[in-house]
């Protein structure tokens, strides 16, 4: 890969367009079309690991080339009705533990800015977009099968729609883009949040007993040694529920995204994108892909291997 420029604080946070950014940070503070304002009380405080984010910031790394997580995939989330919280009120982690919060659908990477974000898996890219209420700048991956990730809080994008990437290639510069970022520093650790989707629905890559890990490794994700030649065919998207969770969509804005897009794979990307980020302007989710897909262990670490080997639990460490 060439060498890439500095990053600026406005790529790291996602500032820009400012007039947009504004109107979506009011969304996501005051609510609006069908979307609850955001919830957030004391117990909040217990998501800040004020000593591990600030050392972060300044591009520390753990001794042991362990990636620290932040937050885990909330086994119990608060309903979607309610909009979204960053309380601590309902959660386990799939551990039994709690590192997580109420609405945490994803699993979070803490990385210094400027990591380099690699496909985790071969795919296609079908979504480059940044939302400031939203994760901010986000890379959308298809792996085929039913399986979607998403790298967000990400500063700049390596990719475009349409590309096919191998297993382990580059495709973003972490970030801690969006209100998220903004609103937290310092003391909000930067992050990649890493979305996982089954059959266009959030699940967890690590595994509870009797349940499948999604990772490659198991519950002790590493990431790929380098690019991987496999084979992989998109995922077949069904018309019908496509078209019928677009007409459950009851947001004029959502609807009008979604049908400015004249390409299919396109289009069922941007239902799959508002159905989960805007899940309260649907009436029903019917499936997005075609059969049903089993959870089976496909994901690499989204890290490359000169950066990170493993995944550590216990924050700042040795």
């Amino acid at each position: 890969m060439h060498a890439q420029p500095p990053i600026t604080i406005s790529e790291t946070f996602g500032l820009s367009p400012i007039a947009v950014r504004a109107k979506e940070t009011w969304l996501a503070i005051r609510g609006g079309e069908q979307v609850p304002p955001t919830r957030f009380d004391r117990s909040s405080l217990g998501v800040f690991m004020p000593r591990l984010s600030v050392k972060t910031y300044l591009g520390w790394r753990r001794p042991d080339r362990r990636v620290p997580i932040y937050n885990l995939f909330n086994r119990t989330p608060t309903p979607l009705s309610d909009g979204w919280s960053v309380r601590k009120t309902q959660i386990r982690d799939f551990r039994g533990g709690t590192l997580t919060y109420d609405s945490h659908n994803g699993t979070d990477f803490i990385v210094p800015i400027g990591t380099l974000v690699v496909a985790p898996a071969p795919a296609k890219v079908i979504r480059v977009s940044s939302e400031f209420n939203r994760g901010g700048l986000k890379v959308f991956l298809d792996h085929g099968d039913g399986l979607i990730t998403t790298s967000n809080h990400l500063a700049r994008s390596l990719v475009r729609v349409g590309d096919v990437v191998a297993r382990g290639q580059p495709i973003a510069l972490s970030g801690y883009s969006g209100l998220d970022g903004l609103s937290t520093f310092p003391i909000g650790a930067p992050h990649i949040h890493f979305n996982v989707w089954l059959d266009g629905e959030y699940v967890d890559p690590f595994a509870v007993p009797g349940e499948a890990s999604i990772w490659r490794d198991g519950n002790e994700p590493r990431p790929s040694e380098g690019l991987s030649a496999e084979r992989f065919e998109p995922t077949k998207w069904d018309p019908k529920g496509v078209s019928d969770a677009i007409d459950a969509c009851t947001s004029a804005a959502s609807r009008d995204e979604i049908a400015g897009f004249g390409d299919f794979d396109e289009r069922a990307a941007a239902v799959l994108f508002h159905r989960n980020y805007y899940p309260t302007r649907f009436s029903a989710r019917p499936p997005l892909a075609e059969g049903g897909h089993a959870r089976t262990p496909r994901l690499t670490l989204p890290l490359s291997p000169d950066d990170y080997v493993g995944v550590a639990f216990d924050g700042l460490g040795g």
